[in-house]
């Protein structure tokens, strides 16, 4: 069996990142009650746990549930729930059902985050919830983010980032919290597969999570399988490449791939990296 990868999180200062976990605190302390868009990322989880420490039974934990909601995204999902005992429910979106989403142009992740906070506008009103937060954090303020503009025109709250959180920091406290998603790998809608103008249907999300399910099964894990058409570029982490190119994991991968309905089978060299797909809007944009 191949060796499992460990991907171990850099450790931010815990002084540093102690401050700004009070200054977290004492912001949800304010708040009467809240309701937190928990996907089961690294982010959303600690926000989920420390709104629940400080504000109990008055936090309501959600998550959404559609097609670009992977099982295995679901699975890690039960698996924090199991660990952490938050008041939680799952809500059903259907950002599928609209053509602008379904186009997947630059600002696909507005017209998700817009059902989300629809969604959980609704629930807030009828359960007499006074504020909705999520979990982006200070990194996330350096890639495109159009979903950060619907959270805005929803008064959602963003308190990881009004603490001035950073990603190392929040691994560095979940860690110290117990929290089983402390060093779980980056993680993202199975729609943020699809090159931008590539429509998103629910069998090429299907596609995608078949082929990603066959890497995790070969023991990868920090990777993406971006869809072209009928061709999977595969990018991996830095550190999981090297087994990759060896002769034998390269055919089994190959295999594994074709197997999940692939034509075509590429490894990109450059390696796994947040929002590669982004890199097309920089070059059309002449940066």
């Amino acid at each position: 069996m191949a060796p499992f990868v460990q991907i171990r999180a850099t450790h931010a200062s815990l002084s540093t990142a102690e401050e700004k976990e009070q200054a977290l605190f004492s912001s949800i302390e304010k708040l009467p009650s809240l309701i937190v868009a928990l996907s089961g990322g690294a982010d959303s989880a600690y926000l989920a746990w420390a709104a629940h420490h400080i504000l109990g039974g008055r936090v309501l934990s959600v998550t959404a549930l559609s097609a670009s909601y992977s099982a295995y995204d679901r699975e890690q999902l039960d698996f924090f729930l199991q660990s952490a005992s938050l008041r939680h429910e799952f809500v059903e979106t259907h950002e599928l059902d609209n053509p602008a989403y379904r186009a997947n142009a630059a600002d696909r992740c507005y017209y998700c985050k817009d059902e989300l906070f629809s969604a959980l506008d609704a629930l807030a009103a009828a359960r007499n919830f006074a504020a909705v937060a999520y979990g982006i954090n200070a990194d996330d303020t350096t890639d495109f983010r159009p979903g950060h503009r619907a959270a805005h025109e929803h008064q959602v709250l963003a308190p990881l980032l009004d603490a001035g959180l950073r990603k190392a920091e929040i691994r560095t406290l979940s860690e110290r919290a117990g929290l089983p998603t402390w060093d779980r790998p980056a993680s993202a809608c199975l729609s943020s597969r699809l090159p931008y103008g590539t429509e998103v249907t629910p069998e090429r999300l299907s596609l995608v999570e078949r082929g990603e399910a066959a890497l995790r099964a070969l023991g990868f894990r920090q990777f993406r399988v971006r869809l072209h058409d009928k061709l999977a570029r595969i990018e991996l982490a830095p550190e999981e490449l090297p087994r990759a190119l060896s002769t034998e994991m390269a055919a089994a991968m190959a295999s594994a791939l074709k197997a999940a309905g692939f034509a075509y089978v590429a490894l990109d060299l450059e390696g796994y990296r947040q929002g590669s797909l982004n890199e097309t809007l920089s070059k059309a944009a002449g940066t």
